[in-house]
């Protein structure tokens, strides 16, 4: 049964008196034996005269800090635990990832509480028991080796820097080195005299790797006796997307989306499973060296915050993309704050705004931003209250109170609500609300129905942000997705984009996971220290990414058999680079049965060239891996329109296909 499209009549054909651009007759030819001659057949009309703007945030990402998505993953920071907080505040603590070189007689090591920065008093204190003659060669100290490995490449530059001081005369190596230790990739010599080691001293470094390792360690390594204090240490390659501190690879990946709109930070994040370990934003803010940190305790890893507030804005700056800034609403998943004591909460709220859209020189927190190096206001127009928290008590009672707040000071700006308004009416005040939905390729077939039912009698009605969906297949173990999976969710797209008028946006979730800490199944876009790949899920993303401000056309699917599933849409839309006009139709075939497809009433003469892109696969059940990273894949073939030449245009069973017209 088709969904999510509006049918006609066949009886009622001739009464349709508006100019139809084309006419798509698409016979199915059965491959069965059974059904040897039986041919269905399916028709696409498309009245280029009525026209819908689809909205210009339509299609955008959802970036959570989970599978270590930031942390080890887009924020290009290669050490992990850089402050030594991770593992508590108390003496003596655990440093993991970090390692000792060395052995008990020639070297040990405590954390203290002698850090110069109060937001972090956790330090490294190394006491070094040996000498020239008698340390091991190479001499002994402390490794890191960030996130399951530091991906150094031959001829790039990393920035060290790091604070210390010592005992006495410092004699330090500072290097890069492979997995074990036994290549060196980039070394130098750091020397300061013992009046200077008295303070913590801060010093600045940069390497030049003369070699390549996937897997690499920084270290720091001596042959002198004494008492070395270690603390904030950090490394970046200096090659970042444009200096913003973004890894250049999966930022490509982003940029190839054109996503207009991020929502950040989370999801269950935002909150944490106890308000203790929520994010917030103002502890994420200010100098890297102050930033304390927090245990995610939701994905259980920690974070150090690098990848903060103020770079989540300047990501979506950099990605030509609206912020959605996904605030906390006063819950945890396991605790809450009294209804009566939110206020400060509220305010956390009001500054963050006023942070992102503050005067420069007039407001407390823009000029903050703009100390920090952003002096220019961020764009924030949608401002979601909490995540998922519709059914936690007090959230309407919670809800209300920021919404009159942000609604006060910034009347402008959107609010998006926990609650799902397509099943029922909002019983309290929103721009947009929140829709998630995660379920099986099936399930996500059945959804295409789901906003064709919204009223269309109540056109101040909150729209419906459909922020986090996915094929999941639930009871499998699904790793890296499928392509059935992500067959059904460009299906489930192409509704959403039908269904435009009352679905102002829409993204998928989750986007990234590091292969090393996979906390949920699938995700978009798969990574490791040095390599990336989109599942096929990710390159159905790629078919709307002009979907944002184009010109939905009318269009009308007749079938007639039910159980075909085919799902298309039309849309209008302008390339600004190349000054061309483009018909975009999109058809998911998701049958094992072919459709052949006829164009009529078309002005060829009006077409230059049909581009044509196809997202298939011989193995519904698989997906891209590392092994295999581009096994699912557009091809795309380009043809010149004569005048019989696009008569026969063949979409194959189970495939997403584009046709761009170049007008």
């Amino acid at each position: 049964m088709i969904t999510g499209f509006k049918k006609v009549d066949m009886a009622t054909n001739n009464n349709i008196t508006s100019v139809y651009f084309l006419l798509l007759g698409i016979l199915f030819v059965s491959q069965t034996c059974f059904a040897k001659d039986h041919h269905r057949t399916a028709s696409l009309s498309i009245d280029m005269s009525s026209t819908r703007t689809i909205p210009n945030n339509f299609f955008g990402i959802f970036f959570e800090e989970i599978n270590h998505a930031g942390a080890g993953g887009l924020w290009a920071e290669l050490v992990s635990n850089r402050g030594f907080e991770a593992g508590g505040r108390h003496v003596p603590s655990m440093i993991s990832p970090w390692g000792m070189i060395g052995d008990e007689k020639t070297i040990s090591i405590i954390t203290d509480m002698s850090s110069q920065f109060k937001t972090n008093p956790m330090a490294l204190r190394m006491d070094v028991h040996c000498n020239a003659t008698t340390c091991p060669p190479g001499g002994v100290g402390i490794y890191n080796p960030g996130y399951w490995g530091m991906n150094i490449e031959e001829g790039k530059t990393y920035r060290v820097i790091f604070y210390v001081k010592s005992s006495r005369d410092l004699k330090a190596i500072l290097s890069l080195v492979s997995e074990d230790g036994t290549e060196v990739l980039a070394f130098k010599h750091i020397v300061a005299d013992a009046e200077k080691m008295k303070k913590w001293t801060k010093i600045e470094s940069t390497l030049t790797a003369t070699g390549s390792n996937p897997k690499a360690r920084l270290q720091l390594t001596t042959t002198q006796n004494g008492t070395i204090w270690l603390d904030q240490v950090s490394a970046m390659p200096t090659d970042t997307y444009k200096g913003h501190g973004f890894r250049k690879d999966l930022m490509k990946m982003l940029l190839d989306l054109k996503p207009r709109f991020l929502r950040f930070p989370g999801g269950c994040y935002v909150e944490g499973n106890t308000l203790a370990n929520a994010f917030r934003w103002k502890e994420t803010v200010g100098p890297w060296e102050e930033r304390p940190g927090h245990l995610g305790d939701v994905w259980n890893y920690w974070s150090d915050d690098g990848l903060g507030y103020l770079e989540y804005l300047q990501l979506a700056e950099d990605l030509g993309a609206e912020p959605v800034w996904v605030i906390n609403n006063g819950f945890g998943l396991l605790d809450s704050v009294d209804p009566s004591l939110l206020q400060p909460f509220v305010q956390e709220m009001l500054d963050s705004i006023e942070f992102a859209r503050g005067n420069a020189k007039t407001s407390k927190w823009g000029s903050l931003r703009a100390k920090l190096g952003h002096p220019a206001p961020f764009s924030l127009k949608y401002l979601a209250i909490g995540n998922e928290d519709c059914d936690m008590p007090n959230y309407k009672e919670n809800y209300v109170k920021f919404y009159k707040a942000v609604k006060k000071a910034y009347p402008d700006i959107k609010t998006i609500s926990n609650c799902d308004g397509s099943r029922k009416d909002l019983d309290h005040p929103a721009d947009l609300y929140d829709y998630h939905n995660y379920t099986s390729a099936e399930g996500m077939l059945q959804l295409t129905h789901h906003f064709e039912k919204i009223s269309r009698n109540k056109p101040h009605a909150p729209k419906a942000f459909v922020s986090e969906y996915a094929v999941t297949e639930p009871g499998k173990v699904v790793m890296n997705g499928t392509f059935k999976g992500a067959l059904a969710e460009a299906a489930f797209l192409l509704s959403l984009e039908k269904n435009s008028d009352v679905v102002e946006m829409v993204s998928y979730a989750p986007l990234f996971v590091n292969q090393n800490d996979r906390k949920w199944n699938p995700d978009a876009i798969f990574f490791n220290s040095n390599k990336a790949y989109g599942i096929a899920s990710y390159w159905v993303q790629t078919f709307f990414k002009e979907s944002s401000g184009a010109k939905l056309l009318d269009s009308h699917l007749r079938i007639h058999a039910k159980d075909d599933n085919i799902y298309a849409t039309a849309i209008k839309w302008t390339d600004k680079t190349e000054k061309k006009n483009y018909v975009t139709i999109k058809v998911v075939n998701f049958n094992h049965t072919s459709a052949k497809i006829s164009l009529q009433g078309l002005d060829r003469k009006s077409i230059r060239l049909v581009r044509q892109t196809v997202l298939s696969s011989d193995d519904l059940e698989g997906d891209n891996s590392f092994n295999n990273p581009t096994k699912v894949v557009p091809q795309t073939s380009t043809f010149k329109a004569k005048h019989k030449g696009i008569d026969k245009l063949v979409v194959e069973p189970y495939t997403f296909t584009a046709f761009d017209f170049i007008l």
